[in-house]
This record gives C-alpha cells, structure tokens and sequence, in this order.
C-alpha cells in the first residue's frame, strides 16, 4: 500500500502563491504518475495536474496552467504543487493521489491512492 500526507493548504488573499506538498511512503515502486485534484462544494473532483516519475513530464488543466506548477523531489520522495497568482475560484479540497499507470491520465478512477485532502482558501 502506499501512504500520501499532504501539507501546505491555508488561506491566502487573491494574486497570492501556496505551494502544496504530498509526501510519499509505503510501496511507491506501483507507482508510476501522480497528480493533484481538487473538489470545491457541491461540485465534482477535478483534475489539477499530473507528473510522470519516470522523465518528470508534467500535464496541467487549462483552468490552472501557467499559474500552477507539479513538481516531485525525488530525494524527500515528495510531490509539489506551487500554485501562484491564486483566485477564489481556486478554493478547493486539494487531494494528491497515486497512478499505476505511465499515462498522464486525468480521470480520477485512474488513481488508486488518495491523501486525506488539505484545505485551499483564497479570499478575494
């Protein structure tokens, strides 16, 4: 089984930066992507972003690209997500989860481990 504890989530003004970590224990060797979703009231899971471990190639959803960045520190086995220029409609449940497969996929069904979520709340 493999273990994720996230940490980094608060509360931040508009244009505002957090960054996100997903630290990583347990049988990580199944893991082969992994990827940040978020869940705001009310609404379904969304995919944020996801990296491969193998080459470090990364895919972001256009609602956060070029203001959020996946990252994984392969020494801390620990996986981040720096997310700059912040909006409240960023507000959102933050979940990490782990991917068997080497596909960038953006399903969440595809994930087989999931952290216990951290709160992103940003005021406007």
């Amino acid at each position: 089984q493999v273990q994720l504890v996230e940490s980094g989530g608060g509360l931040v003004q508009a244009g505002g930066s957090l960054r996100l970590s997903c630290a990583a224990s347990g049988r990580t060797f199944s893991t082969y992507t992994m990827g940040w979703f978020r869940q705001a009231p009310g609404k379904e899971r969304e995919f944020v972003a996801a990296i491969r471990r193998s080459d470090g190639e990364t895919y972001h959803a256009d609602s956060v690209k070029g203001r959020f960045t996946i990252s994984i520190d392969y020494a801390k086995n620990t996986m981040y997500l720096q997310m700059n220029s912040l909006k409240p409609e960023d507000t959102a449940v933050y979940f990490c989860a782990t991917n068997p497969s080497g596909r960038l996929q953006v399903g969440p069904s595809s994930y087989d481990y999931w952290g216990q979520g951290t709160q992103v709340t940003v005021s406007s």
